[in-house]
């Protein structure tokens, strides 16, 4: 079975449990600017899992990341379900984030946190 893009650089970055240059080098190599959005809000700490959610926080607004899918426009229009490596910027920060625990971790249900939005 051959490895994905994503497949490559989600184990280097397990493997080193930081964002190296080279997996900085791979994330954007595989992904172009969806890549330097997602490194950008990993280091912005924008990557929040809630108890029932992974919300990524976007320029505008957020957006839920679930089993590899998220909410956005992006995601639901511009991009090929059947590519493995197609992935929105929100989806690329959750498996960067999870990658090197950089997860921002909150202990409520983001049900609740939406409705102070």
């Amino acid at each position: 079975m051959d490895v994905t893009g994503v497949e490559e650089w989600v184990a280097d970055l397990e493997a080193a449990g930081e964002l190296t240059p080279d997996a900085v080098s791979a994330i954007v190599d595989v992904h172009d600017d969806r890549g330097h959005q997602a490194i950008e809000a990993v280091g912005e700490s924008r990557v929040k899992q809630y108890r029932d959610f992974t919300v990524v926080v976007g320029h505008d607004d957020e957006y839920i990341v679930e089993d590899g899918g998220c909410t956005c426009a992006d995601s639901e229009y511009n991009l090929d379900p059947e590519d493995p490596d197609q992935l929105c910027w929100h989806a690329i920060a959750v498996r960067i984030a999870e990658a090197i625990d950089a997860v921002d971790e909150h202990d409520m249900w983001y049900s609740e946190v939406r409705e102070f939005l």
